[in-house]
């Protein structure tokens, strides 16, 4: 998002922030990136660990921010639960070195510090002051400078939890996914049991197929009160080759995801190396894809993941993850892979999220809109 800013004080600026966001950060370092007077929008990332070193953050969160174009600036804003500290001659402002190893990375990179500020729960100050006053949080102007924005009083976390589900939604998807895994994981050569629900044949026979088309049909089409369709999907997404030809299809239309699907069958059989043109679409390169499309494939796997048995949470979690990276939503993205570990500790694709996260990598064509 690029939006012309008319903050004039350091008050302004922090009340400018949510608005860019689309939340109010909390636990959280926010970058606000620059090019002449306009703004990127807002890189916000977890504030890092107590014992995390300030100068290796600093330089992975200022690459991020490097990564707008045309940047030539940038302001940084540290909200924390911490209060002042304080000392006999004032005050310290929580964060001091983190904040101090910011400044001086983003300098040495060339750009021009706007502003350093902090927000406490006793009010916000000035990383630059060489006595640091605390200012009443009442000073910040609310929703200052953007209008037409909406509530953006929740923080980062706001909307990641997942939708609610009856536990007779979850037995119905959890019979159907057994059934389905009788007929999916059998060898080619058996035969179905006489028995076999016909439902669940049509729907696998359906996956088998014509994998792509079924996945286009849910996100254009969602089946919300289809056991069977929400079982296959959850099905598909618990094997990585599917799965990840099936969020490029997403991320891209459905002739980029045969591709796809066909390039991750053949590494299946033989190995190799998967095409330079859909790894790129992994690591968010490339053309932008469409952001309500990726929302829809969003809400459809986060309403899948809900309804899942345990055991077959990880894949739907994991992929709701990268969609939620791929939007830019990173915070929501940590909430799916979190939880997408806890019940798989040893989930590969989770893990590989997990890493990016915590190095803020974020993909390019968020950098770009």
């Amino acid at each position: 998002m690029t939006t012309i800013i008319h903050a004039t004080e350091p008050a302004e600026l922090l009340g400018i922030v949510p608005a860019l966001a689309g939340f109010t950060p909390r636990r959280s370092i926010v970058l606000l990136p620059f090019r002449g007077a306009r703004t990127h929008g807002a890189l916000r990332v977890d504030l890092p660990a107590p014992d995390a070193e300030p100068e290796a953050f600093a330089d992975a969160a200022v690459h991020a921010l490097l990564q707008v174009s045309g940047v030539d600036a940038a302001a940084l804003a540290v909200y924390t639960d911490d209060h002042p500290l304080p000392v006999p001659d004032g005050v310290l402002l929580p964060h001091l070195v983190l904040a101090e190893a910011l400044g001086d990375v983003i300098l040495e990179a060339g750009l021009h510090l706007v502003d350093a500020l902090c927000v406490t729960p006793d009010g916000w100050g000035d990383y630059r002051e060489d006595d640091p006053t605390i200012r009443p949080l009442e000073s910040i102007p609310v929703g200052h400078g953007i209008p037409g924005v909406g509530d953006v009083r929740r923080d980062q976390l706001a909307g990641a939890e997942l939708p609610g589900s009856e536990l007779a939604d979850r037995e119905r998807v959890g019979r159907a996914l057994a059934e389905l895994e009788e007929l999916l994981d059998r060898r080619p050569s058996t035969s179905p049991a006489r028995d076999a629900n016909p439902i669940a044949l049509v729907t696998a026979m359906e996956v088998l197929d014509d994998l792509p088309g079924f996945v286009e049909e849910l996100i254009e089409q969602p089946a919300d009160d289809d056991p069977y369709c929400c079982a296959a999907l959850l099905w598909c997404l618990d094997r990585p080759a599917l799965r990840d030809a099936i969020l490029v299809q997403w991320a891209t239309d459905r002739e980029f995801g045969c591709r796809a699907l066909e390039a991750q069958m053949e590494f299946s059989r033989q190995g190799g190396d998967i095409p330079r043109t859909i790894g790129e679409v992994f690591l968010g390169r490339g053309a932008p894809p469409d952001p309500d499309r990726l929302g829809c494939a969003l809400e459809l796997v986060r309403f899948a993941a809900a309804r899942a048995p345990r055991q077959a949470k990880p894949g739907a979690l994991t992929a709701a993850a990268w969609l939620a990276w791929a939007l830019g939503r990173s915070s929501h993205a940590g909430v799916y892979v979190d939880e997408a570990l806890r019940i798989d500790p040893e989930h590969s694709m989770a893990s590989l999220i997990s890493t990016m996260l915590s190095a803020a990598v974020l993909p390019e064509w968020v950098l770009r809109r």
